[in-house]
């Protein structure tokens, strides 16, 4: 009873601007979730993690010794983590100061413009892979990738089959590296992006294979890579590798990552179809 009190005191103190709060603070953590993907940011949270965990255990068994170390790193400790992880932190900055607040507000028709960018780098990517091309596609999402884009040439183009099989054409000045596509646009080409230090990919995967994954661990990034050696499609997403793709199933697989409300619908338009054509069906069979 005692709880059940103590809840109905706390709704009736509950205002509006408590409610505005929560909001908020959990528009905020959706917001940042993606920055958990990347390795460094990663990093930066089990070092946290790990100083508090043995700082609360220094207080239960009154490990004085450790406890005055301790101490004396946290006096200096965020010093000491602006200066360790200053890339890391300058990424999670440049990302908080470019929300779009527009943009999320608006993902239908971010949706419906990234269909067709998705049907021509399909395109593209089929015929590189039928002429062992070899290809780095990079599509961001809620991280810009501006340092990233400041390591090539900008292009600021509009997608389509013909621009993406120029840019990657073997004897192209602008073949060896990677391009970006940010808001349905080829923002930039020839990237240096960074290779990923994983153990778990297979040793036969050669440098453009380990940037589409360093890349993915980096940022919230998409990233579609073509191998020169086997004409193999593969997408990069979160740190995994997707190999050996067809042309259908990497259609698909764009359409869900760059444009899940659009997805969505479809998925939601086919059920609805498949219930009607159900509910026809059923009469015929009762008699």
């Amino acid at each position: 009873m005692e709880y059940l009190q103590t809840f109905i005191q706390a709704l009736q103190g509950f205002r509006f601007t408590d409610a505005l709060d929560i909001i908020i603070v959990a528009f905020l953590i959706y917001k940042l979730l993606p920055l958990l993907r990347s390795t460094g940011t990663t990093k930066i949270g089990t070092v946290i993690v790990t100083v508090i965990v043995v700082a609360g255990l220094t207080g239960i068994f009154k490990l004085h010794t450790l406890s005055w170390i301790l101490n004396q790193l946290l006096a200096v400790g965020l010093l000491a983590v602006v200066v360790l992880f200053q890339p890391e932190l300058r990424r999670m900055i440049d990302h908080l100061g470019k929300l779009n607040l527009k943009k999320m507000f608006t993902t239908q028709k971010v949706d419906q413009e990234m269909v067709p960018v998705i049907l021509q780098t399909v395109r593209a990517c089929e015929a590189m892979s039928r002429e062992k091309v070899g290809a780095l596609i990079v599509f961001a999402r809620d991280n810009p990738l501006d340092e990233y884009m400041r390591t090539g040439t900008v292009i600021d183009g509009q997608v389509s089959d013909q621009l993406i099989r120029n840019i990657f054409f073997p004897k192209a000045a602008l073949h060896d590296g990677a391009m970006i596509v940010r808001g349905g646009r080829v923002q930039a080409a020839a990237c240096v992006l960074p290779l990923s230090e994983s153990d778990r990919l297979s040793a036969d995967l050669g440098t453009r294979h380990r940037a589409a994954v360093g890349m993915s661990e980096a940022s919230d990034a998409v990233v579609v890579v073509v191998s020169e050696e086997t004409g193999a499609i593969s997408v990069a997403v979160g740190g995994m590798l997707k190999r050996h793709l067809a042309a259908q199933t990497l259609e698909r697989l764009l359409r869900n990552e760059l444009c899940p409300e659009e997805t969505e619908k479809e998925e939601n338009l086919v059920l609805k179809l498949r219930q009607k054509l159900q509910k026809k069906e059923d009469p015929e069979n009762e008699k």
